[in-house]
């Protein structure tokens, strides 16, 4: 088999478990408690939150350890928006993860906000000039993810840093699927917060990062003892914030080394030459063609129907999935192809490639190959 719903979850990276197992074994103690094994479990909190900080660029007490991107985007949208002096408005592209898109729900139900959705074109791109309609004095945050996690497309998080600055708003932006293939340092300075989560890029699940700038004030949505200075209590997961720390020194060696650079192109190329050489109409390229990270494929396949595409595609041993696992079961249309103007009888033909870095040329060749063979055989070519 070979795996191609990284963006989904990623597989255990071998440097992280070195690490995280005598965490969870030998070393077990809680960072709070005055035993040696308590400082132990302290040393190592400790250690990953430098890693991280330094990776991000910013300080260490802007540095929170979470459950995962869930919960670091709801603690920055909602955190941020309940401290704002002013303003009741939070602004998002209308092609966010569920985890912003529901944080702001609850904002609007039961704290009086208004929830403001900037449209994306048919690349997935933020439109710029709505953004700059949408974002006035009356915005306490501006959250827009830096790359959507069904179709690859980096926004121009600079821009609408910028847009949301000038109008004294908080920038977030979820950078889960950023990490790996972004320089998320050059990310962070260009925000007030940040996500991240440990299992898309080979860390454990159920670990994740929030950076939040010690410029910006934050209500906590945890209480109890105290840890993270308050912002964030809970007894502290030394290895899931280890894990995660070393995926991100991973991440960073393979994006300098360029491992893995230009196998979403490939398969690109190797997916539209072989199902649309000889007639058009078999496959279309959802997403930006040029801005977008290499790791996320994504295509509608017209004259299929449904799900049949990845039945096939599993029978010929590639695993991937039709978008965000996290509408699993649902039977609607992706809402981000429907966002980007796709009717709901072609979304539903979608089919997402993602891959980490560490995946092997031959198995990119293997994996466009299978597309293309499944795809004629199912239109009967």
């Amino acid at each position: 088999m070979i795996y191609m719903d990284a963006a989904s979850t990623a597989p255990p990276r071998q440097e992280v478990l070195d690490l995280v197992t005598p965490l969870l074994t030998s070393n077990f103690g809680n960072p709070a408690s005055l035993h040696e094994l308590g400082h132990q479990a302290k040393r190592a909190n400790d250690w990953a939150r430098a890693q991280v900080a330094a990776a991000l660029g910013v300080t260490e007490p802007e540095i929170y350890f979470t459950s995962g991107g869930t919960e670091a985007d709801n603690t920055a949208i909602i955190g941020a928006a309940l401290a704002a002096a002013r303003g009741k408005v939070v602004v998002t592209s209308s092609i966010e993860h569920p985890a912003v898109l529901e944080a702001c729900a609850y904002l609007v139900n039961f704290h009086g906000f208004e929830h403001r959705m900037i449209p994306v074109d048919a690349y997935g791109m933020v439109r710029l000039d709505e953004a700059a309609a949408l974002i006035d004095e009356q915005v306490a945050v501006v959250s827009v993810m830096a790359v959507n996690n069904e179709v690859g497309t980096i926004q121009p998080i600079a821009e609408i840093a910028q847009l949301a600055r000038s109008a004294g708003a908080l920038m977030h932006t979820d950078a889960v699927q950023a990490a790996g293939w972004l320089d998320l340092a050059q990310l962070a300075s260009q925000v007030d917060a940040l996500s991240l989560s440990g299992h898309k890029i080979g860390a454990l699940k159920g670990s994740g990062v929030l950076y939040f700038s010690k410029d910006h004030a934050l209500v906590p949505l945890l209480h109890g003892g105290g840890q993270q200075g308050g912002m964030r209590s809970g007894t502290e997961n030394p290895a899931a914030a280890v894990g995660i720390a070393r995926a991100l020194q991973v991440c960073a060696e393979q994006r300098l080394a360029g491992t893995g650079d230009g196998y979403g192109e490939y398969l690109i190329e190797r997916i539209s030459k072989g199902l649309n050489s000889k007639e058009e109409g078999l496959v279309q390229l959802t997403g930006h063609r040029a801005q977008r990270v290499g790791g996320i494929v994504s295509f509608v396949f017209p004259r299929t129907a449904g799900e049949t595409v990845l039945i096939e595609l599993e029978r010929r041993g590639v695993l991937c999935s039709s978008g965000s696992a996290c509408s699993a079961g649902s039977t609607d249309p992706s809402a981000v192809l429907t966002a980007m103007g796709y009717e709901a009888q072609l979304a539903h033909t979608a089919v997402r490639l993602s891959f980490t870095r560490g995946i092997k040329e031959n198995e990119i060749s293997q994996v466009a190959s299978a597309v293309v063979a499944t795809v004629k055989a199912l239109v009967g070519n």
